[in-house]
């Protein structure tokens, strides 16, 4: 395909008419300075015009085993190679066709009110490649702040599509439309030269973490007790094979309210946790939702005018964790101001290295203030850098587009589910619900932004057998889990009370924490269940495949 082998069509509306064009008109006037290998197209408006629709029409022949790439719209997104006859699940039944507060919960943290879905139509967010056998396209956009960049096939039609979400904006004058790059290559070729060109650079304040989070033993749960207890049976079984503590959700009295700490659970704050980390030699990590707040926090209560709100004047929802809660508009500037004081304690008083900033991808949730979804949510972004500092950013729930050169190291999947095998709700609700198999998938198809752009954090593994919240894995599905966050993560975290493990747990926990010295040369679904890796260590060539529905795995030579 070539890229600049494009029609540009755009729809816009002006004075209540909408108009559709192909090229320029009376209104509208388009120039393409970019050169063989891209697009840089930029669009001047006579007059103010919504535009409704841009995109970059290619006719396409998709071959029975051409695979197109998805990268999912946030974190926790399905994200993985599709062929002809996949299906690429959108908001599934019932909550697709509910009204309210059902569908709002299930909706907000994904795509679903602004790209389409359906049989043979395959979409992807920020970049795409088109991949058969060995070689594949490239297409990436160097500019997600002018708004989402949308890549499309459409096998049935023969069509290939780039759009740009441009919902909100009105535009009068100069604005760029479509900033879009094309590499062809092999595999790691292709994406080694997308990132040495993509403007925002990898910080490289993150090369490998090995360590614990509290999350997915305790949840909220969460006391002095038991963080203190972790991090001292963590040094005693590991010492400094670990480098980093992260106190997740539950130290806070209620999600928003992060100054509020808990007295009950915490009676001696949270200065003193990360003192003790410490003194244990580990980084101190700490989780934050900065723009959440659940419904009957303090912050709601005392401040109702700091929140989105819709056409309807209603605060809007913004997923559906803790009964679900509501989003702080940042373009106030007194919500910049507490968010900039939030952290200033986080560093300043309490004395943490790193923040775990979770749900970034609400911020972004409405296009407002003539601005585009990912306008806001890299202006977003940008703000949160300016708030950290040279501290290190985790970031989570966040369109990866936005986070690219901002965060240190990113979550890439979906939250593990506490059971291996998957729960009903997977099938009733949307694609960035907890999983354990979606998470292991999306660690392995977002295997190439690792060290390229961000650290990636394929999110949990466990070993325990009992604990707070026992993990409903057999001792098969749990070295699986940890070995495939090992070959394609560098934030390798886990929720276990570790000096609890016996002998060979803490010899399993070891070696899952060493970087992975190898090469991955190839990994793809061979059918529906089985996922195929191809990889290279200490000089020989190994094929190791499992099931992703019962986590049956082997290993084999290849001559």
């Amino acid at each position: 395909m070539n890229i600049k082998d494009y029609t540009l069509k755009v729809v816009y509306e002006l004075g209540g008419v909408e108009r559709t064009v192909i090229g320029d008109d009376d209104v509208l006037s388009f120039v393409d300075s970019g050169d063989k290998t891209h697009v840089l197209m930029t669009v001047t408006a006579k007059k103010p015009v919504k535009i409704k629709l841009a995109e970059l029409i290619y006719d396409h022949y998709f071959e029975s085993q051409e695979r197109f790439f998805s990268n999912g719209y946030q974190s926790w997104t399905t994200s993985r190679e599709y062929k002809i006859g996949d299906r690429q699940y959108g908001l599934r039944f019932p909550c697709n066709v509910l009204k309210g507060r059902v569908r709002a919960f299930a909706a907000a943290s994904g795509d679903y009110d602004f790209t389409e879905y359906g049989k043979d139509l395959f979409h992807s967010h920020t970049y795409t490649y088109l991949r058969h056998d060995d070689k594949c396209e490239l297409f990436g956009t160097l500019n997600e702040k002018s708004g989402y960049t949308i890549f499309y096939a459409d096998v049935q039609a023969h069509v290939f599509a780039i759009e740009k979400d441009l919902e909100g904006v009105t535009v009068h004058g100069d604005y760029e439309l479509f900033n879009v790059t094309q590499k062809i290559g092999a595999y790691d070729e292709v994406f080694d030269e997308y990132f040495a060109e993509y403007p925002m650079k990898a910080t490289g304040r993150v090369d490998h973490f090995a360590g614990y989070t509290s999350w997915y033993n305790y949840f909220q749960n969460i006391t002095e007790d038991i963080i203190l207890r972790d991090l001292e049976g963590l040094h005693e079984k590991v010492g400094d094979e670990a480098n980093i503590f992260q106190i997740d959700d539950g130290y806070e009295s209620m999600v928003g309210d992060w100054l509020s700490v808990d007295p009950v659970k915490f009676p001696g704050g949270m200065a003193r946790i990360a003192d003790e980390i410490h003194k244990k030699g580990y980084k101190a990590g700490i989780w934050l939702a900065p723009f959440a707040a659940q419904f009957k926090a303090q912050i709601v209560k005392d401040h109702p005018d700091w929140f989105i709100r819709g056409k309807d004047g209603k605060m809007i929802i913004g997923g559906m964790s803790w009964n679900g809660f509501y989003v702080l508009d940042i373009e106030k500037e007194e919500v910049r101001e507490y968010i900039r004081k939030v952290f200033k304690t986080v560093f300043d008083e309490w004395g943490y290295d790193m923040v775990k900033l979770d749900f970034l991808y609400s911020v972004a949730i409405l296009p407002a203030y003539n601005k585009s979804r990912g306008q806001l949510m890299c202006e977003a972004m940008e703000f949160l850098r300016e708030c950290c500092g040279d501290k290190i950013i985790l970031g989570c729930g966040v369109p990866l587009g936005a986070s690219f050169g901002i965060v240190d190291a990113c979550r890439i999947s979906c939250d593990v589910e506490l059971s291996f095998k998957e729960k009903f709700y997977t099938k009733v609700t949307n694609q960035e619900i907890i999983s354990a198999k979606n998470a292991m998938n999306n660690t392995i198809f977002r295997r190439h932004l690792n060290g390229r752009i961000f650290a990636n954090d394929p999110d949990v593994f466990f070993l325990r057998d009992d604990g707070m919240k026992p993990a409903k894995f057999t001792m098969e599905q749990k070295k699986l889990l940890a070995r495939v966050n090992n070959t394609f993560g560098s934030v390798l975290f886990v929720s276990d009370n570790v000096g609890a493990y016996d002998d060979e747990k803490v010899a399993i926990l070891k070696k899952s924490y060493e970087k992975f010295d190898g090469e991955v040369l190839l990994a793809e679904y061979v059918d529906d269940d089985n996922i195929a890796i191809t990889y290279v260590e200490n000089g020989k060539k190994y094929k190791f495949t499992y099931n992703v529905l019962t986590g049956c795995n082997s290993t084999e030579a290849i001559k």
